[in-house]
């Protein structure tokens, strides 16, 4: 069964008989019956407009959608990238002052190494002089203890460079 347009109730045309219904009362429901269907195929029209405009809007958000999704992903794994990366620097800059304190600690043992050897050539070296003055005055000392220091000093320089000379009592 073929559906009924507008146009099919625009021309179609009854058979006339004794006792029918009234043909103006007919032409009449006739009329309001196209109108009301053209209305509706208008808002039908209207309607499915609507919904293809709707689709694609639709399908734009869709890919409005689909697009924020990558940008998203792009996004959160250049922060993972970039968070990893300082992490590494981060990394590389703290053992690169490990390594400088350990040079500089190094360094400052290698000072105080040296300071220590110094001191000590220092202590040495003042030792050995307490020594030699040490030696000094004893030799003094036992010439000055002679009993015959007295009356004749020997003729030798000294090793301060002054010569002895007799003293008399």
């Amino acid at each position: 069964m073929a559906k009924i347009t507008i146009v099919d109730i625009q021309h179609k045309q009854f058979k006339k008989k004794l006792n029918g219904y009234d043909p103006t009362d007919v032409d009449q429901f006739l009329d309001e019956l196209i109108e009301t269907l053209e209305d509706e195929a208008q808002q039908r029209a209207a309607f499915e407009a609507e919904v293809v405009d709707l689709r694609e809007r639709i399908s734009h958000f869709k890919a409005m959608e689909e697009s924020l999704q990558n940008t998203l992903l792009l996004a959160q794994r250049t922060a993972d990238e970039v968070k990893a990366s300082a992490h590494k620097e981060a990394d590389l800059i703290r053992q690169e002052a490990r390594v400088q304190v350990d040079k500089e600690i190094a360094a400052y043992g290698d000072r105080t190494d040296d300071a220590r050897r110094e001191h000590q050539r220092a202590l040495e070296t003042a030792e050995k002089a307490r020594s030699e003055l040490r030696s000094l005055l004893m030799t003094h000392l036992a010439l000055l203890d002679r009993p015959d220091s007295a009356a004749r000093v020997p003729s030798s320089r000294t090793g301060n460079g002054a010569s002895l000379e007799p003293v008399e009592a």
